[in-house]
């Protein structure tokens, strides 16, 4: 463990040292401009902003490298519901109805305490004027370079939204066992298409998933008490010992069985040997040839898929932003400002 925390350290200081060269480069993976968002957006107002996050995130995910992860899907289930706009990090309060109670967040989401570290920080060094839901997504930015994944531009400049919906949250997140057309469907009305489905799943090369996630394609995946076919037998054997038929709902197993600590292509090349985790992962490949014919791109060639992650990251993370005089800059990210 000693020697993971020091190489991601090293990894970190790597990075730190190309984004001060490549800082001025905002061509590098960056998807153009949305609305008033651009990667300079705190250059005068908070210089120090991105290598703030930086730090804490190196920070949290050498003591903890699921935390990667878990940033990770904190912005993916953010950006899905309202928009990039911070609304999962709000605590229920007054008339807000917290999202992180919702059927894709309860007893999983996780990070928030990392999300309060960053966010305390930034407003020591520059009282209100770094948002949450920036300060999320640069994080996010950061987990996937601290584990050996790509970087990219971050288009910044998104306020914080003063409200929550845990229907949104409940109804817009694609689930793990929904069907190929359910995902595509979720991710097309956050204005994402099918190379941005597998790109974005991709990010699955890291962290972990609960027990209650993949139960159903180990015993009755079509209620007919018959696991799923597309799942290989002696992944599928193996998975039983840590998921029982009952009970066990918590215990946890790789997203990507060769790397789960390492942002590669790996995830792909598990896809087309029928070793996907969840449902949502293999359907990818068994289930179109759109679909499918991405997984063996991606399987075949890791810098195609790093270019593409960092692409549709950024298109997720342009998903309607608030900015000008919308919302506000939260001083706490999990509460509205005078609530």
């Amino acid at each position: 463990m000693a020697r993971i925390g020091s190489f991601l350290i090293i990894l970190y200081l790597t990075y730190a040292l190309t984004l001060c060269i490549c800082d001025d480069d905002e061509s590098m993976y960056y998807g153009g401009n949305k609305g008033n968002l651009f990667p300079g957006f705190y250059r005068s107002s908070c210089p120090r902003a991105e290598e703030i996050v930086r730090s804490v995130v190196a920070k949290a995910v050498a003591r903890e490298t699921r935390m990667a992860a878990s940033l990770m899907r904190l912005h993916f289930h953010d950006c899905f519901v309202q928009g990039c706009d911070g609304s999962l990090l709000l605590d229920t309060s007054g008339s807000i109805v917290t999202e992180k109670n919702s059927n894709p967040n309860s007893r999983s989401a996780r990070g928030f305490e990392v999300v309060d570290e960053i966010k305390a920080a930034l407003e020591n060094e520059c009282p209100n004027t770094v948002s949450c839901a920036d300060a999320l997504t640069l994080a996010a930015r950061d987990s996937s370079i601290l584990t050996g994944g790509p970087s990219w531009m971050v288009p910044l400049g998104r306020r914080d939204s003063r409200s929550a919906s845990l229907s949104g949250s409940n109804n817009n997140i694609p689930a793990p066992n929904n069907t190929f057309n359910t995902i595509v469907s979720r991710f097309n009305n956050q204005g994402l298409d099918l190379t941005d489905v597998v790109a974005l799943s991709g990010s699955h090369t890291i962290g972990f998933s609960r027990c209650t996630s993949f139960r159903q394609r180990l015993y009755n995946q079509f209620g007919n008490g018959s696991p799923d076919s597309t799942l290989e037998q002696s992944y599928a054997a193996n998975l039983r010992q840590r998921c029982p038929r009952s009970g066990g709902d918590q215990n946890l197993s790789e997203l990507d069985i060769n790397s789960a600590g390492r942002f590669d292509n790996s995830y792909f090349k598990n896809l087309i040997e029928k070793m996907g985790l969840l449902n949502s992962d293999e359907v990818l490949f068994s289930s179109n040839e759109q679909s499918r014919e991405l997984v063996k791109k991606y399987a075949e060639d890791q810098e195609e898929f790093f270019e593409q992650f960092a692409e549709s990251m950024i298109k997720m993370g342009n998903i309607s932003p608030l900015t000008g005089s919308s919302g506000e800059i939260r001083k706490n990210c999990r509460k509205i400002n005078n609530s």
